[in-house]
């Protein structure tokens, strides 16, 4: 008997999931806390809890992740210098720090539109290269001649041996800025993907598991696990696309909706008929619209994990992931007796990191590139948690709530903190932790709202049941004002918004909201068996899918008209429609088989689907000035042997 095992590494939980060949039925699953910095902890004690008699005949290992995402949306990435060029307009409200515009750039044929201007680019390299860990480039019209892109990154490379990541080698739809952004993303999260990635390769191969690795993307499909180094990018929504594909393959639906409320965020997502739609613009996550192509989603940083703080007697919720007070209390002993003790700060001084319940605890990173001042804070703060006061009395001096946050950021501290799994612990709809942390928490909390710990507790869960909700009837009611559909959802009428379609609930806690979804919306609300390991299962059960598009385009050269055509490897000329076509058609099905094969999926096996789209001058013309070819190929994992 042959069986395959899916792993997924959200926030605050590894899930791992064994699911028989055979039958395709779940036969063992087990959740253990994430470890950060190191993943491998993590996915150590989570295989660990599978029954160990079906490890040995385990013939494929899938991942899924929402690591990227929550770096993104905490905005706690690695630094990069981004480089742009051409002319672009940059918006004024970019969170980008380092980054800098040059000359160069191409047309929309390919031809050089300026020459490039190397000289900035090794001043802005030498200015910011001790300060980033990769650089990201994105040059105007890269699509049709990457050939700026390239040099800077043949310079980059040879100078500083750092990682450099290309707009194009990413996307091929148009939007130089968008590339760019991509891109600097991509580069963001390249050291965290290459811990993550080679955690899981590294336990696989010491228990002598000889399975073939693969993970799932962003669109749903499924990739060779070491490729998915080089674009972690295409991960940044593999944990909702896993949720979706997982939910399907559970409440045995091929339409539904799905919410998946994890520990940093919620993500809704739709399955229609057995496929997820895409964005075609691209995925866009938090404040950042990239040119990923992905499932179309809603997503929001609230999750069960995220910081309950107090701020003018409002209670806020996320957008930071923190350790629940409840796991805080088992993972450090003598935790609740610190919680007890800690200091109420003056109301003047609370914040987002100066709350009486939040509390900081080093992780086992080293640091690099950190100040001087940043590492006298750093050595204030040690194995067991401290409070912001315990670290002022320690310092000797104020101390900067923002280079406490930067530490956080870069992942040398890990934060402490009231959140919606403790407010679920109190209320008793969750009782996985050690709830006496939690009321003490809700206690301390309490006071700042004039509340009980039970009016504190139920005011929160109701605000991520509202946010379930939301996220949900923004998703479907596409085009719809958000603050509209919150005015609906918040007020007092007669009548609720009715779907059309299941509504799928996945995620550790989610059987605590069932009835405040049901008294939200008017939807048939399925909790399904398995719910809480729904992502891992959703690692396992997707398809080998990937998209190429291939343009075709008159220009032309002198006084006669030839045709381009661009692939995602550069662009050739020929001199007839009919040539360039059958080029195009050849070189589509050539990059879709090559990505199959080297996705390590039944090559022959692979469906093709080609869609073409002609522009021509006018109606009735015979050849037309620009052709678009997008290929789908379809394919399934190759398998070993019989189950």
């Amino acid at each position: 008997m042959q069986y395959s095992m899916g792993i997924d590494a959200g926030g605050t939980y590894t899930d791992a999931v064994i699911i028989r060949n055979s039958d395709r039925k779940v036969v063992a699953s087990h959740k253990a806390l994430t470890t950060y910095p190191e993943l491998l902890t993590g996915i150590e004690n989570a295989i660990d809890g599978l029954d160990s008699k079906y490890l040995e005949n385990v013939k494929l290992v899938s991942v899924s992740t929402t690591l990227a995402t929550n770096t993104i949306l905490e905005k706690t990435g690695y630094p990069v210098g981004l480089i742009l060029v051409g002319n672009y307009v940059v918006p004024e409200e970019t969170s980008i720090e380092k980054y800098v515009m040059v000359k160069g750039g191409h047309t929309a044929t390919g031809a050089e539109a300026a020459a490039l201007d190397v000289d900035m680019v090794k001043e802005f390299v030498e200015k910011v290269k001790n300060e980033v860990s990769a650089f990201a480039v994105s040059s105007y019209f890269s699509v049709r001649n990457p050939e700026h892109e390239l040099y800077i990154k043949d310079y980059i490379v040879k100078t500083t041996c750092m990682p450099v990541v290309c707009g194009h080698e990413l996307s091929q739809g148009l939007g130089a800025y968008e590339r760019g952004v991509t891109a600097y993303l991509n580069a963001q999260l390249i050291p965290i993907a290459t811990q993550f990635i080679n955690a899981i390769i590294s336990d696989i191969e010491r228990r002598g598991i000889s399975a073939k690795l693969m993970m799932l993307k962003c669109d749903g499909s499924l990739i060779n696990i070491k490729e998915a180094i080089e674009r972690p990018i295409e991960s940044i929504f593999t944990g909702p696309a896993a949720s979706l594909v997982g939910a399907s393959f559970l409440s045995d639906k091929d339409t539904c909706a799905v919410i998946d409320v994890g520990g940093t965020s919620t993500d809704v997502s739709l399955l229609y008929k057995g496929l997820p739609e895409l964005c075609e613009d691209g995925a866009k996550v938090g404040d950042w619209s990239t040119k990923v192509k992905a499932i179309r989603m809603e997503t929001s940083a609230m999750g069960g994990d995220s910081h309950v703080w107090i701020k003018n007697r409002k209670i806020n919720i996320g957008p930071r992931r923190v350790i629940p007070l409840c796991v805080a209390a088992v993972q450090y002993p003598g935790f609740k007796e610190t919680l007890k003790m800690g200091r109420t700060p003056a109301r003047v001084e609370l914040g987002e990191n100066v709350q009486p319940t939040k509390f900081f605890v080093r992780t086992r990173k080293e640091p690099i590139k950190i100040s001087s001042y940043e590492q006298e804070i750093l050595n204030t703060i040690g194995k067991e948690p401290v409070c912001i006061s315990d670290i002022y009395w320690k310092f000797g001096l104020p101390v900067s709530v923002e280079h406490l946050d930067y530490l956080i950021q870069k992942r040398l501290v890990q934060a402490i903190g009231f959140t919606p799994t403790d407010a679920l612990h109190v209320l008793g709809d969750y009782n996985e932790w050690d709830r006496e942390a939690s009321l003490i928490g809700a206690t301390i909390m309490s006071r700042l709202v004039h509340m009980s710990e039970e009016e504190l507790s139920e005011h929160i869960k109701k605000e991520v049941a509202y946010n379930m909700a939301l996220n949900l009837m923004s998703f479907m009611l596409k085009g719809v004002d958000r603050k509209e559909i919150e005015k609906i959802l918040r007020g007092e009428f007669f009548s609720k918004f009715r779907l059309s379609v299941p509504v799928v609930l996945l995620g550790g806690p989610v059987r605590a909201y069932v009835e405040q979804m049901n008294n939200t919306i008017d939807a048939e609300i399925i909790l399904p068996p398995f719910a809480e390991v729904g992502n891992a299962v959703g690692a396992l059960v997707g398809q080998g899918v990937k998209r190429i598009e291939v343009l075709i385009k008159a220009v032309y050269r002198n006084k006669q008209r030839v045709f381009l055509v661009f692939t995602p490897g550069g662009f050739e000329e020929f001199s007839t429609h009919g040539e360039a076509l059958k080029y195009a058609e050849n070189m589509g099905e050539s990059l879709i088989m090559d990505y199959m094969r080297d996705a390590d999926m039944d090559w022959s096996d692979v469906k093709i689907d080609t869609s073409r789209e002609d522009t021509t001058l006018h109606e009735g013309s015979p050849v037309p000035i620009e052709t678009k070819l997008v290929f789908l190929g379809v394919g399934s994992l190759r398998k070993n042997n019989k189950s």
